[in-house]
Formats: structure tokens, C-alpha cells, sequence
């Protein structure tokens, strides 16, 4: 349906089929009537009054009748469509014996009701099609701003469950190391900045999605400092790929959320990797298997968040394995690039 919307295409299509329509019966040998030396469509006058009718009535039909009549008042439609068929019909007997013979037969009256009635049905049926395609399309529109109102929702759930992560991050470390506190503040600056102005974007850069978790995996480090090994492996072909903004930091700070605390020499291992084509991210942390953590009122918001903005912006293009392999909680994503 594009393409039949295209201003130029349009018109050009339309007039292409009345073209190929009106000089149909120019190529027809047959005669309209039972005398065999008339030929109706000899007369110019009458050829011309028969193809403008045809056009007439399709276009007053679809044009008018159709979408302002019909739908609103259907008897008023058949009274108008019957006195339109009547005038029609009127002009062209009035053409027929003026141009072409003075008495035409009765084949006449058959032909010029089979070919209005054609035209009619072809009319009715390109209105159905068209307000098929537009009640489809509306459908389409509606279903698309329900999406961006839910897509829109899970991003602004992110800001607040992140802040709350990152106000618990500086508590901590404000109690035990508080001349560390300036330069986290200055890291968490940067991540806001990148929040405020980067999170409501359609796509960034991967560049700026892997500084991003590159300066919250620093800020940790700073915070966990030797208690807690972490790795952060990029590996990438081509980081100006886009993705959606935001996207990967929740399988991190899940990690970090579940595994520290009372944990037996922690690791938290994450593994980026990118192609021309596909995103890898592998995150593995250690869990307490014997023990249930508490959570807070959030928890769960970021990877159930997570897990439905891929269903809205990745359809069948990403898989997501969540696993567990004796004390250890594996994340693995795979996404393909549009």
C-alpha cells in the first residue's frame, strides 16, 4: 500500500487501467447491436460519452457516495446512486440516437446495464479494500502507540531502580571509604548524564553503551575494591552498531545485586562480544545457593524490564538462556543487529 500512496504513482496507476479500459471496445469487433453495419463505438462522440460515464460513475461512487454517503445514511446512498445511474443511462441513449442510430435494440439497454453495473461492482469492491486497508492501518497505528506507551513505561521504570542502586552503592562506600566518595561522585556524573540525555533515544551507539558499563563496572570496583573479582572482556568488530539505550545494565547490576554479600570469594564475569551482524553479552556471578537473599520492594523491575523491551524492540531477533551451573548464575544474551 505504499506505493499506492505515492502522489505521482498513484494517478499514473489509475490512469494506466482507464487507458487500457476505454479502448477495449475500440479492439472488439463484435457489434453492440443485432444490425451488423453499426458499430457504436465508430462514433467518437458516443465512444468518448461512454468512457467518461464509466469514470464518472466509479469515481462519484468511491470518491462520494461511498465514504460520506453510504456509511451515514444508506437509503439516502441508493437514492443517490440509483438518480446517478439514471442520468447516466438517460445521456447515453440521448448520444446514441443522435450520433449513432435512432432507434438502438434492445441489446442496447442490456449492454449499458451490464457495463454500469461492472463498473459499480468494481467501485464497491476498491471502497472495501480501501477501507480495509484503512481500518488495518489504524489498527497498525494504535497497536504502534500502545507499544511506544509501554516501551516508553519500562523506560522510565529504569532512572528510578538505577538511582536506587546507585544511592546504596555510595551509602556503602561513604561508610567505609569516604575519601573515595569525590571521585565516585564525579563517575556516578557521568552515568546520570548519560541517563538524562542518551536514555530516551531510539538507539546510541554501542561505543556509549559499553562506556556506560564501563564507568558503572569502575564505580563498583571502587566500592567492592579487592573483596570481589571482576572481569569485564569486550571484544567488538565494529562498535558504532546501535542499540537500544540501556539495554544490557540490568543483567549487571542483577549480578551485583545477588553476587556479593555472603559469598565465598565472589566473581562476577562479564563478556561482551560483537560482530557485524550479532551482540553476545555473557554475564556469570556466584549465588548462595543455601541462601534465599531479601529483597527490596523493587527487586525483579530491571531483567523482567529488560526481558520485555527485547520482546518489544527484538522480535524473533535475540535469545535470552538464563541458567545456573553449581554456585554459578549465568545470563547469556544474544542479539542480532537490524
Amino acid at each position: 500500500m505504499c506505493m499506492l500512496k505515492n502522489r505521482y504513482l498513484y494517478p499514473f496507476l489509475h490512469g494506466i487501467i482507464w487507458l487500457g479500459y476505454t479502448t477495449l471496445p475500440l479492439l472488439n469487433l463484435q457489434r453492440e447491436t443485432a444490425k451488423p453495419s453499426v458499430n457504436p463505438y465508430t462514433s467518437l462522440v458516443y465512444w468518448s460519452y461512454v468512457s467518461i460515464s464509466c469514470i464518472i460513475l466509479f469515481y462519484i461512487h468511491s470518491e462520494y457516495l461511498f465514504p460520506k454517503v453510504y456509511k451515514q445514511k444508506p437509503i439516502r446512498y441508493f437514492l443517490y446512486l440509483s438518480t446517478v445511474l439514471i442520468i447516466l443511462v438517460m445521456g447515453r441513449y440521448y448520444v446514441r440516437i443522435t450520433f449513432v442510430e435512432s432507434s438502438p435494440s434492445q441489446l442496447f439497454y442490456i449492454n449499458t446495464f451490464i457495463q454500469y453495473f461492472f463498473i459499480f461492482g468494481i467501485s464497491a469492491s476498491y471502497c472495501f479494500f480501501s477501507d480495509y486497508q484503512k481500518q488495518q492501518e489504524v489498527q497498525r497505528e494504535n497497536e504502534n502507540e500502545r507499544l511506544k506507551s509501554e516501551l516508553s513505561f519500562l523506560r522510565s521504570q529504569i532512572s528510578p531502580h538505577f538511582m536506587f542502586n546507585l544511592m546504596n552503592s555510595l551509602v556503602s562506600l561513604n561508610r567505609k571509604k569516604s575519601d573515595l566518595v569525590e571521585p565516585v561522585l564525579l563517575k556516578m556524573s557521568d552515568l546520570l548524564r548519560y541517563m538524562l540525555y542518551e536514555k530516551d533515544d531510539k538507539k546510541i551507539s554501542l561505543e556509549n553503551e559499553i562506556k556506560y558499563l564501563t564507568n558503572y563496572i569502575d564505580l563498583q570496583k571502587v566500592r567492592f575494591g579487592d573483596y570481589l573479582d571482576i572481569d569485564f572482556d569486550v571484544k567488538t568488530t565494529d562498535s558504532s552498531k546501535s542499540i537500544e539505550p540501556m539495554l544490557l545494565i540490568p543483567f549487571v547490576e542483577n549480578a551485583f545485586k545477588h553476587g556479593v554479600g555472603l559469598i565465598e570469594e565472589p566473581l562476577i564475569k562479564i563478556e561482551l562480544i560483537a560482530t557485524h551482524n550479532e551482540l553476545g553479552f555473557k554475564v556469570t556471578n556466584k549465588f548462595n545457593s543455601d541462601k534465599q537473599d531479601a529483597k527490596d520492594g523493587a527487586s525483579g523491575i530491571g531483567l523482567n524490564n529488560v526481558k520485555r523491551r527485547l520482546e518489544l524492540l527484538y522480535p524473533k531477533q535475540y535469545e535470552l538462556n538464563v541458567s545456573e551451573s553449581g554456585n554459578l548464575y549465568i545470563t547469556d544474551l544474544k542479539l542480532k543487529f537490524r
